[in-house]
Parts: C-alpha cells; sequence; structure tokens
C-alpha cells in the first residue's frame, strides 16, 4: 500500500516532529496555532475559524497570526492539512504492521472506527468540512477533497491487495468495496455522535464482517 503521506505535503506542524530536529521559535508558534486552530475547528467548524478567535485563544494580536497565516484561508488549509496529517498517523500508519492483504484491510478498518469513536465529543473535519464545503468551490474545499481522495485512494490499494494476496475473490471491484467500507464510517460517525447509540460500533463491526464475508475466498 503506497504511503499517503507521499500524495500531499507534510504540514509545517508534522514535518517538524518527522524531522528529529527542534523547530525554531517561529515554526513552533505557527505549529502552535494551528494546533489551536484544528481544536476550535473540530468544535465549531472550519467556518468558525477566525483570525481574531484564534489570537485570543493564543493570547496574541491578530497581526501577531497575520505574520504566520496571511489571511483566514490560509489558516483553513493549514488546519485541513493537519488533520490529514493527524489521521494518516493514527489510522494508516498503524496498520502497516499488519501482514499485507485482508490482516490490513481489517487493521485499517479498526482504527478507523477508534478515530471514529474518539471523535464523538469534537467531530470529523473530513465529515464536517463536506457540509460546510460541499456547493463552495475555493481553495478550502480543494484542500478537503485532496485530501479525502487520497485517502479513499489508499483504501482502495488495500482492498486491491486483498485480491492480489487471494484473500477478496479476484471479481471483487476494489471501488465498490471501499465505498461500502467509507459508508459503514459515515454511519458508525452518525451513531455514535447524533444518536449517542453505544451499539453503533457492534454494527459497524458486524457491517465490516459481514462485507468481508461476501467477498472472501472460501479456505
Amino acid at each position: 500500500m503506497a504511503d499517503t503521506a507521499a500524495a500531499d505535503p507534510e504540514t509545517s506542524a508534522s514535518r517538524g516532529r518527522a524531522s528529529g530536529r527542534a523547530p525554531h521559535k517561529g515554526q513552533q508558534t505557527k505549529a502552535a496555532i494551528i494546533d489551536a486552530a484544528l481544536g476550535l475547528a473540530s468544535q465549531v467548524g472550519l467556518e468558525g475559524l477566525s483570525i481574531g478567535a484564534i489570537a485570543e485563544l493564543m493570547g496574541m494580536s491578530k497581526s501577531g497570526v497575520f505574520a504566520h497565516f496571511g489571511s483566514r484561508e490560509e489558516l483553513q488549509i493549514a488546519v485541513v492539512r493537519e488533520y490529514h496529517a493527524r489521521f494518516e498517523r493514527e489510522v494508516f500508519r498503524p496498520a502497516l504492521a499488519a501482514a499485507r492483504g485482508l490482516p490490513r484491510l481489517r487493521a485499517l478498518f479498526d482504527h478507523w472506527m477508534r478515530q471514529t469513536s474518539l471523535e464523538i465529543d469534537s467531530g470529523c473535519i473530513y465529515i464536517s468540512g463536506a457540509v460546510e464545503f460541499d456547493d463552495r468551490p475555493g481553495a478550502v474545499r480543494d484542500a478537503l477533497v485532496a485530501t479525502v481522495n487520497t485517502w479513499q485512494a489508499a483504501v482502495r490499494k488495500a482492498v486491491q491487495m486483498a485480491i492480489d494476496e487471494g484473500h477478496l475473490r479476484a471479481d471483487a471491484d476494489p471501488a465498490q468495496v471501499a465505498f461500502e467500507i467509507h459508508g459503514l464510517i459515515l454511519a458508525l460517525h452518525y451513531e455514535a455522535r447524533f444518536l449517542r447509540n453505544p451499539a453503533g460500533l457492534q454494527h459497524a463491526r458486524t457491517g465490516f464482517d459481514n462485507l468481508i464475508a461476501r467477498y472472501q475466498v472460501a479456505p
């Protein structure tokens, strides 16, 4: 499975951590602003972000925030990319430790479910961003679409790998299987966050097992 990071630039926050070098003060401040903005966006959405709100949250002047982000849109895009970097780190990369094929696809779904359950109170930027920007063309929507497409391509590749390893039938359509997996996650988010249904996780897990059973090669 290709690393999704190859298709999406690292953010300043994740880049400093990954390099192992201590970021200088300007990078630290920018990373702290992104972190605070991501926390706020998780509660009020990307549209709720403003330079003024972040300045107040950080105890900075508006001009101080503008020194790192020249516009609200630039800040929103940085938040989208940082969310993607964290999502990749928490969901995608741990799954790579599993064996190729179906074990890795299961691990991917398990980590995705876990991440969704952790976001019950904060919300998912992918989902809330889609609601906010589905009919609003522009750079923020483009950034959201690019990160979601990158992730969905990784899921399709995981399905294809399971087919190549002989775990799923050769006639299984990776795009269809990935679509149904994504649908289970969206249903889980709705059940857990909106309806507060404690059985949502089990329903999602059972749905995944049923989906795989339809395509799995008989032992």
